[in-house]
């Protein structure tokens, strides 16, 4: 009987699983199904159930889980282009004010006009990129 209970437990635990995405109730059902084997097999008491339970549960949750982490994880995007360039620092080739100006960004010059209208900023200071508008760069000095 206490197989059963084990199978159905490792059962639910993996179709619970789908819930989640981070493999460890699938490592816990993996752990459930072993048990259910095993306890069903040899008809062990509980206790011999209990201590197979957590001894394959903590060699899947710290020496599977990991590496299937590693292997099937999804990496973070990759920013390209005129997206990545948001938050870099560029420096002030022409004078940035309402009418425009220039700016050098990653060894390209660039058409730049500041965030707020009303500052200007002189050749020679940094600033950073807030966004790309179309072919400008909206530029801000900072903190």
């Amino acid at each position: 009987m206490a197989a059963i209970i084990w199978l159905v437990a490792g059962i639910l635990l993996a179709a619970a699983e789908m819930l989640t995405g981070d493999l460890t109730l699938l490592m816990l059902g993996t752990a459930a199904l072993i048990t259910a084997g095993v306890g069903g097999l040899t008809g062990a008491p509980m206790v011999i159930d209990a201590v197979i339970f957590g001894v394959s549960a903590i060699a899947l949750l710290f020496l599977v889980r990991p590496f299937l982490l590693r292997r099937y994880a999804i990496p973070p995007p990759h920013q390209s282009g005129v997206d990545a360039l948001p938050g870099k620092t560029a420096k002030v080739l022409e004078t940035v004010d309402e009418q425009g100006g220039r700016v050098k960004l990653d060894g390209e010059v660039w058409s730049a006009r500041p965030f707020d209208a009303a500052d200007s900023y002189p050749v020679g200071s940094t600033v950073y990129i807030m966004k790309i508008d179309g072919a400008h760069a909206v530029v801000w000095k900072g903190p």
